[in-house]
């Protein structure tokens, strides 16, 4: 069933800073050794080993931070895989971004366990996220559809986009164990309800609105970057009020890779910017802070993840890098 919420747009008045202390994040990126693969989309395991995928290079592998040691993991030619994440247990999940299904990857003996798609023309399972029991739900960006993997019985249930071409892409889960998705296709925001399944899109108030990825604050309000404007916006679910704030690159700035720390302020890289520009963003004071530029240059940030023990930032970079940024 779709539902459509008429939305409130709200320009947020905004004093850019000239200085956003660009010194004040510490970034350390470790050369990946095989070149132009495409490393993307680290998650830490439970044992503070790195894991991320070479989507052109056709791995996966994990970087020991301690040490700067590398080990790959080859996948079968084709898959391409575009995501992964580790669960508690150290298991790595991964989407088989060009082979319709996704992946399980035991470190200990290197065994792949494979979920296909129950539609075979679901060839792209995009973006994992887990939710709050545990299970996989994820984006299908060319298939445009939304799914959920349930890793007790390895089933998987495909929920379509009603928006034509929508190109489902970041994904976040909301306190209520609830998925909500960009609609990068579109200008909209999606999500589902874990019980019933039925996907509700929220239009967002700009037609030239494109959400990439996406962050939920402790509050569950849903923020976004919006790629095609260089903006960062919040969607209040109690209200269906949008806010934006320009982006300090500009409408050219194309923000991109997006997370959260444990303190509710954002986080998102300039891809528009060469070098690329990390970004920090304080939702209570309406202020961002901490810009701090790429050391490779990034090419394209994707990704990225924030690791609570450590406070720290993982994200891959076009440049062959993994990337860690040091929260202050």
């Amino acid at each position: 069933m779709r539902h459509v919420a008429a939305l409130v747009p709200a320009l947020a008045a905004l004093a850019l800073p000239t200085d956003l202390g660009r010194a004040a994040v510490d970034i350390k990126e470790w050369p990946v050794p095989w070149a132009e693969s495409r490393p993307r989309d680290p998650d830490v395991a439970p044992d503070g080993k790195v894991w991320f995928v070479g989507q052109v290079g056709n791995y996966i592998a994990r970087l020991d931070p301690a040490t700067g040691e590398f080990k790959r993991f080859e996948l079968d030619p084709g898959v391409h895989p575009h995501n992964l994440i580790v669960d508690k247990s150290g298991i790595v999940w991964y989407a088989g971004n060009q082979a319709s299904h996704i992946g399980r990857l035991d470190p200990a003996d290197g065994k792949i366990t494979k979920y296909p798609m129950p539609d075979p023309a679901v060839r792209d399972p995009h973006t994992l996220v887990f939710d709050r029991t545990g299970d996989i739900w994820f984006t299908a960006q060319g298939a445009n559809v939304v799914g959920k993997l349930t890793v007790a019985t390895g089933a998987v249930r495909l929920i379509p986009v009603p928006t034509p071409r929508a190109r489902p892409y970041g994904i976040w889960i909301d306190s209520k164990n609830r998925p909500w998705f960009n609609e990068f296709g579109s200008n909209k925001l999606g999500t589902v309800d874990p019980g019933t399944f039925e996907l509700r899109e929220h239009v967002l108030p700009d037609s030239g609105a494109r959400g990439r990825r996406l962050a939920i604050t402790s509050d569950d309000r849903i923020f976004y970057v919006d790629y095609a404007r260089g903006r960062v916006a919040r969607f209040d679910q109690a209200s269906g009020q949008v806010e934006e704030w320009p982006a300090p690159g500009g409408a050219g700035s194309r923000p991109y890779a997006m997370t959260v720390d444990d303190r509710d302020r954002l986080w998102f890289v300039e891809t528009g910017a060469r070098p690329n520009r990390l970004v920090g963003f304080d939702p209570k004071t309406a202020e961002f802070f901490g810009g701090s530029d790429i050391p490779s240059g990034g090419g394209t940030v994707r990704h990225m993840m924030f690791h609570r023990p450590t406070r720290e930032i993982w994200f891959g970079t076009d440049a062959n890098t993994i990337g860690r940024a040091k929260v202050p």
